[in-house]
């Protein structure tokens, strides 16, 4: 009797487990999702501003359903369009991300890199994401300056270590920002010094939110900051949430809208759109984009 007890526990937990993994492979990682937030940071009285940041699409050549959905964001009709980072996960990908991206290129926009953009993922034990100490290890050559073409020719700012004022809603906008600090390619110094007060609007871009830059962005004066990198944990617990962020992120910020501490910053951490292509599932935490609307303080 004990023993056919424990059996049964014993399958009934497999086909719950199998289950689960086949919703998190087949299902949610595909819940493609538009979240929507509202940021206290403008002047009284001004025109709401309405932010698109994408990020994280780790697109693979055949994801054409994603592909799609991007590029209906365009009906959002945004002033101003932000990618965090990591747009490819195949050296093959770059038509994919022009379909994607081509009807926002209407808009006005800016870019960071992250790691993904310059070398291809290889298969990691997922377990190793709780060692902050592991080595890191990067796969193939992607074509990095050819998406950098692709999307400069569409009319966005490269920032990557650049700091700009440009025109968005017909209002002066300042953006700041870094390469990928998951492998050391900011250079923060280069771009540091207080914001330009003549802009309406202040933002500091960077694809992995670590504190350091964070924490510099907002020492500078940059009001909203935006980030992705952390899949908002990819696989999260209910009641938990995000067991890792793959940076020095605390896990209650891996998603949403959080007050930087120690500042009058907003910090925005887009869970993305996509997944590691060796662990393409998603648990409690659905592929998204976000638009953020910024309202008067």
């Amino acid at each position: 009797m004990r023993a056919r007890t424990v059996y049964r526990l014993g399958a009934g937990l497999a086909v719950a487990g199998a289950a689960t993994f086949a919703y998190a492979s087949l299902i949610e990682r595909n819940l493609f999702t538009l979240r929507r937030f509202e940021v206290p940071l403008l002047a009284p009285d001004a025109e709401p501003l309405r932010v698109l940041h994408v990020s994280d699409l780790h697109l693979m050549p055949a994801q054409a359903r994603k592909q799609r959905w991007v590029a209906e964001l365009a009906a959002l009709d945004p002033d101003l369009v932000i990618v965090t980072g990591d747009n490819m996960a195949h050296p093959k990908a770059i038509p994919g991300v022009r379909r994607a991206y081509e009807p926002l290129f209407d808009f006005p926009g800016a870019f960071v890199f992250g790691s993904n953009d310059y070398k291809g993922p290889v298969w990691k034990n997922p377990l190793s994401y709780f060692d902050h100490d592991r080595e890191y290890v990067q796969g193939v050559e992607l074509p990095t300056e050819e998406l950098r073409s692709l999307l400069v020719d569409g009319g966005w700012a490269d920032l990557n270590n650049a700091r700009i004022l440009l025109k968005a809603g017909g209002r002066s906008i300042e953006l700041g920002g870094v390469d990928d600090p998951h492998v050391d390619r900011d250079d923060y110094e280069q771009i540091a010094g207080p914001v330009d007060t003549s802009a309406e609007v202040n933002i500091g871009v960077t694809h992995s939110p670590e504190p350091r830059v964070l924490d510099a962005m907002a020492y500078d004066g940059f009001g909203l900051l935006l980030a992705g990198h952390t899949h908002g944990g990819q696989v999260r617990v209910p009641g938990v949430g995000a067991l890792v962020t793959n940076c020095g992120l605390p896990r209650k910020m891996a998603r949403g809208l959080h007050r930087w501490p120690d500042s009058d910053a907003w910090l925005h951490v887009s869970a993305g759109l996509g997944t590691h292509p060796t662990a393409p599932i998603r648990f409690a935490c659905r592929p998204e984009v976000s638009l953020l609307t910024l309202v008067p303080r």
